[in-house]
């Protein structure tokens, strides 16, 4: 039998709340925000932790993820391509057939507001078409 290691015992929250204590820089503080602006927009969001390391926000499907790099918080939109963006929003990964991603920089402000519509948006997609659940 394995041992389970700390990373295994705690919750995707947790592990969230570790990233960003973490960071401890504007990208941490940067992160919490739009985590606290996803919770706003949809208060049953469902936090989980996937491909070793990356936060993840879930209603009926990936909403989006929360990378952090040394110069930008990305946050990917899993189906983001389907999106209306008409603050234009979306400044990253805007070649692809199914994402699009917002690049926050040091400094750099979002638009609460229109994100939390992207938010609300990104979950009525995922509640059309959700995604195909996986078989046992």
């Amino acid at each position: 039998m394995q041992k389970s290691t700390p990373e295994q015992d705690k919750s995707p929250a947790q592990l969230i709340d570790g990233r960003i204590a973490e960071l401890g820089d504007w990208r941490g503080k940067t992160l919490a925000k739009v985590r606290a602006l996803i919770h706003e927009a949809d208060p049953e969001v469902e936090e989980t932790w996937k491909w070793r390391g990356v936060p993840v926000w879930e209603h009926a499907g990936i909403i989006c993820t929360g990378e952090t790099y040394k110069e930008v918080v990305k946050l990917t939109f899993a189906k983001g391509a389907s999106l209306e963006d008409p603050t234009k929003l979306f400044n990253s990964s805007l070649e692809g057939n199914a994402r699009r991603a917002i690049d926050i920089r040091e400094g750099e402000k979002i638009d609460e507001a229109a994100f939390k519509n992207l938010i609300k948006a990104a979950i009525q997609l995922n509640l059309a078409k959700p995604a195909k659940s996986k078989k046992a």
